[in-house]
């Protein structure tokens, strides 16, 4: 048995809110939408990867998502572009990422980080 994707799930009774944040700013695409679940995502190739925290580093609360970008000063600016805060950063991290965090429209808590 070999484990083919994670998909993360995020409770919501507005899907459409989704929309400005993982695609408009995050660049996602719409994979599926059907009404009731919205599911964005990449044709890019991914690792399937689940952390498990005691804290976020650099004495970080624990984010709900990390999104890895290739440009993480772009993805910046375009969450400050769509008028989200910035919770965290951006930071040059020891352990050799470049991340900042922001919230979604859910209050989902998210790390968005580019490996230096």
């Amino acid at each position: 048995m070999k484990v083919r994707r994670i998909v993360a799930n995020i409770e919501t009774p507005d899907i459409a809110a989704a929309k400005r944040f993982y695609q408009d700013a995050l660049g996602l695409d719409v994979l599926m939408d059907l009404g009731w679940i919205a599911t964005y995502g990449s044709d890019e190739k991914m690792q399937v990867q689940v952390s498990f925290m005691a804290q976020g580093g650099s004495g970080t609360p624990v984010p709900d998502l990390s999104i890895e970008v290739d440009d993480v000063d772009a993805a910046l600016n375009a969450m400050k572009t769509a008028g989200f805060v910035i919770e965290y950063g951006p930071a040059d991290e020891p352990w050799g990422v470049r991340r900042f965090y922001v919230r979604d429209p859910f209050g989902r808590l998210v790390n968005i980080l580019s490996h230096r």
